[in-house]
């Protein structure tokens, strides 16, 4: 029998890209850019949305 893959739930406010690089268009003294590094607050991150049990709180 073929097993299937488990399928991962992905976060619909990121679709999965949950960190982001973001340049201010300012420069360093060595040259490079500095970036500010931006996560997905609905994920904190991880790309994934937690399983509906899990995140099911009160009654």
């Amino acid at each position: 029998m073929p097993q299937h893959a488990q399928n991962t739930r992905v976060c619909r406010d990121c679709d999965g890209f949950a960190t982001a690089a973001i340049t201010t268009g300012t420069r360093h003294r060595d040259g490079s850019r500095s970036t500010l590094r931006i996560t997905c607050p609905a994920c904190q991150g991880t790309g994934h949305t937690a399983p509906a049990a899990v995140a099911r709180t009160g009654r």
